[in-house]
């Protein structure tokens, strides 16, 4: 590469003898080189650069008052050529000119221009996927895919079985992508490879005979490889096969490394999500960008139809500032369909096992002409959960013995529906589109928090409604701005005024003598939240490589209630308090790219502030008010290095703050009490990692990623109690230390797939004092430490159709056993133990398409070996079960 060295003055500014020292009134006056404003590269002469020959030319240049060079004489020659090259490029510099105080002169100066010969260009990679003929998402397997440059050079390789390929060691530059598969067509796309990056295209095949229709070709990986390899500590789960299988989306986020889903039964029961060792409130969750709660999903993560979601990214201990957050242990993003370019419809239906029901639907069209898009989206959700369980019944003498029953009040139903209208691609709007949704669900509850006493008349349901707005736009020189606000509405319910007591035969075996069975007391409560947000991402791309993001997140949200059976009427109703909660959390970020991408910094600052208002019941007297605020701020970077266009390593890091949560504050008035005295917790949280992911070699496709994290907590959150109740408190200090690391192999083909994952935690109390200072260094109870999945899937195409799959699937858990209590109390074998369990689950599907459209069957046997499955102490959850889904995709 040429590059210019500047040297010093050596003659007068009028190109005479060197000038003198000045007298009298001259003295005064300041002399001030020329200053190189516009370099002109030279052409590398051919001889030389053939040679390998590099060279430096000294110029004597001749600058006029006005800044042109008017001559370039040659001091010293290089020879091959360099010396016309220099001259020639050095009589087209501008420079800003020699001044005699405030008055431009002409100057010579001595000026050498070296020649260095060019780097030998990095070589980048090419991925991509070979797509059915149609408007199908199907891929081809088999198919040739060929890269010819102008030069002559090529590549090679064929897809495995999702129609997918890969491509490493290409020369940057141009090129042409061609794809064939007998018998069913071909496509050609031109493309550009770029040094240390990997470009990603789609083909789609035309069958022979037709006109070749216009391809897009996407240039750079697609968005959800690119968070792959983002600087962010993020794992992304593609949906887009999981979508025909019957696994709901607990099931789903649990075979995913570093992630624990625990529930208290089957479908719609309560779940525990853990990331890391993290649980709960700890974790955020969003759907498109949007707190889940505020998005028509108030009932939790795990219920949401995995039909509606495209792809799903965790975000492990370090949470971009985009989501205006206030997580401790992380962060997971549902992301719904982000193309709005074409028409698309699908819809699924399930059934199962303990009468289980399940059907999504959703659509959505785009008028190009005007800009104008509606979707709509739709599920409905039920299960009676009326699953065997083991447990001991009494006779009619009240002993004791081992029987097993079926649940008899466990049903659960949900349904829900949200519609999108707006318009994109708008010269004013890139994006501006206002989304309506409504949700509903009703649980019964079978027992306390372990399977002892019996329920047969408690209910829970939420009602939530609300909508909110989103504006997305580019306004010019490098800056963007995307706006989201909205209103969310929901009404809670819990009831408990059974006057039977009941048996695990479901009968009512005497009368209570008062209503209630939770607690002796009848319950019929009512609350209601009003939750108003926003989320503003201004962002300010400077240069290519560097980028800076304000983010600044708002939330306030009241809650109210009442409680419609109260015992003394006369005394005060503590759910008909008010109480306020508001939020606000703003971060800066600023994103740097360099060496071609190979490495990417992310640095960023919080600041987190709370508002709590609330009023606490005084006896004799009229409500206590006990407000609150708090104002912290956090730091963190993220780091990521791409050794060559498969492996790359990560480093993040954040202290961490999370304010408590509504329910963490208020309670759910139903089986958690309020804690208004609750105080923020803070975490140290640093990853380290290595990624491969070899999609292309002559054994097949190999990817492996391992982690370590450590997580070092002050003021930790967590639910305690016992059999009755439990609240939220403080625990002053926690650490948790761990590893986690995944496998998987495709086959040449793709006929074969083998995946498997292993997560171990080492979470532990380092209180030394209080409450929990007799525990120190126990491992905190009651949360799996050890953990594992394996996947393999075998699957054949082309077997009764032109255009069809058969594929066979298998799905293990291994959860290693743990304590339900501090491991330092009593004796090994008087302790309550969640014992070691082993799952399986097997499936067949059958897919077949026309290119326009997609129709699969899938049969799934959950729990194989029918284990008895115990998430919780003494909660068991379903044992085998059998379900079938079909599936259509326009």
């Amino acid at each position: 590469m040429d590059s210019p060295a500047e040297a010093p003055q050596d003659a007068a500014p009028n190109g005479g003898a060197p000038p003198v020292a000045p007298t009298g009134s001259e003295q005064a006056l300041e002399n001030h080189p020329p200053v190189l404003l516009s370099f002109v590269e030279a052409d590398y002469p051919a001889a030389a650069l053939a040679q390998g020959l590099e060279g430096t030319v000294v110029l004597r240049l001749t600058i006029e008052s006005d800044g042109r060079v008017s001559d370039a004489e040659l001091v010293e020659a290089a020879g091959h050529g360099f010396d016309e090259a220099a001259q020639a490029a050095a009589l087209r510099f501008l420079f800003s000119p020699a001044r005699r105080g405030d008055t431009p002169v002409a100057s010579r100066i001595l000026y050498a221009y070296e020649f260095r010969l060019p780097e030998p260009p990095a070589s980048g990679a090419l991925r991509g996927r070979v797509l059915l003929p149609g408007a199908g998402s199907l891929g081809v397997a088999g198919a040739e895919v060929l890269v010819r440059r102008h030069d002559g050079s090529t590549g090679r390789a064929r897809t495995d079985s999702e129609g997918r390929f890969q491509i490493e060691g290409l020369a940057p530059g141009p090129c042409v992508v061609s794809a064939e598969a007998s018998g069913i067509g071909r496509a050609e796309v031109e493309t550009e490879i770029t040094a240390g990056r990997v470009a990603e295209i789609a083909l789609r095949l035309v069958q022979t005979g037709e006109a070749a229709p216009i391809e897009v070709t996407v240039r750079g990986p697609s968005e959800a490889e690119r968070r792959r390899q983002s600087a962010e500590a993020v794992t992304v789960v593609e949906t887009d096969r999981i979508k025909r299988e019957t696994s709901d989306m607990g099931e789903v986020l649990a075979r995913t490394q570093g992630v624990g889903v625990r529930r208290e039964g089957g479908l719609g029961s309560a779940t525990r999500f853990s990331l890391n060792g993290l649980t709960d409130d700890q974790v955020r969750f969003f759907l498109d960008g949007v707190p889940l709660e505020l998005a028509g999903y108030p009932f939790g993560i795990s219920n949401v139809p995995v039909g509606l979601v495209e792809r799903i990214e965790i975000y492990s201990g370090v949470v971009p500032v985009r989501f205006g957050a206030d997580a401790l242990g992380g962060a997971v993003n549902l992301v719904t369909d982000q193309d709005l370019c074409e028409t698309r419809a699908g819809a699924s239906y399930e059934v199962g096992s303990f009468d289980t029901h399940r059907a999504a639907l959703s659509g959505g069209h785009l008028h190009r002409p005007s800009g104008l898009f509606a979707r709509a989206s739709g599920f409905f959700d039920y299960a009676k959960n009326d699953y065997p369980v083991d447990v001991e019944v009494a006779d009619e003498r009240g002993r004791l013995s081992p029987a097993r029953v079926y649940r008899f009040h466990d049903r659960y139903r949900s349904a829900g529906g949200n519609v999108e209208l707006g318009v994109v691609d708008r010269p004013w709007a890139q994006r501006l589109l206002l989304r309506a949704f409504a949700t509903d669900y009703d649980k019964e509850y079978q027992h306390k928090l372990v399977m002892t006493v019996p329920y047969g008349g408690v209910t829970y349901g939420e009602t939530s409604a609300g909508a909110n707005l989103r504006y997305e736009q580019p306004l010019g020189r490098g800056v963007s701005l995307d706006v989201v606000g909205g209103y969310a509405y929901v009404r809670g319910r819990f009831l408990d005024v059974a006057t039977c007591f009941y048996d695990w035969l479901g009968r009512c075996v005497r009368e209570r003598g008062q209503p209630g069975e939770t607690d002796s007391r009848p319950h019929d409560q009512v609350f209601w939240d009003h939750s108003a947000f926003a989320r503003l991402n201004a962002v300010w791309r400077i240069q290519p490589s560097h980028a800076v993001r304000l983010a600044i997140a708002p939330t306030y949200l009241t809650r109210t209630g009442d409680e419609r059976r109260q015992s003394d009427p006369a005394s005060p109703d503590p759910l008909a308090d008010r109480r306020g909660l508001l939020t606000l959390v703003n971060g800066l970020e600023y994103d740097l790219d360099l060496f071609d991408d190979r490495l990417e910094n992310i640095l960023f600052v919080k600041q987190y502030v709370q508002r709590i208002e609330s009023e606490s019941p005084a006896a004799g007297d009229a409500p206590r008010g006990r407000d609150r605020s708090t104002h912290r701020f956090g730091v963190g970077d993220g780091l990521r290095y791409r050794f060559t266009p498969w492996l790359y390593g990560k480093a993040s890091y954040e202290w961490a703050t999370r304010l408590p949560s509504a329910d963490e504050v208020f309670g759910d008035n139903a089986m958690i009490a309020a804690n208004l005295a609750l105080e923020p917790e803070t975490s140290h949280n640093a990853n380290l990692g290595l990624t491969l992911d070899a999609r292309e070699t002559p054994a097949g496709a190999f990817r492996a990623t391992g982690n370590g994290f450590v997580r070092a907590m002050d003021q930790l959150i967590m639910l305690l109690g016992n059999d009755r109740v439990q609240r939220y408190e403080n625990v002053p200090g926690a650490r948790s230390l761990g590893v986690e690391g995944s496998v998987g192999w495709t086959s040449p083909g793709g006929y074969l797939a083998l995946d498997g994952n292993v997560t171990y935690v080492d979470f532990r109390n380092a209180s030394s004092e209080g409450t929990f200072g007799d525990f120190e260094g126990d491992r905190i109870p009651n949360r799996p430490y050890l953990f594992a999945n394996g996947a393999a899937r075998l699957q054949f195409r082309r077997v009764f159709a032109p255009e069809d799959e058969v594929a066979l699937t298998w799905n293990g858990r291994y959860v290693h056993e743990y304590f339900r209590l501090w491991e330092s109390i009593g004796r090994r074998e008087s302790k309550q133990v969640i014992p070691s369990q082993l799952v399986h689950s097997a499936g067949l599907g059958y897919v077949v398409g026309n290119g326009q459209a997609s129709l699969s069957t899938t049969l799934e046997v959950q729990n194989l070996t029918d284990e008895a499955v115990f998430d919780y102490f003494g909660v068991q959850r379903p044992g085998r079960s059998l379900y079938i889904k079909l599936t259509a995709e326009l």
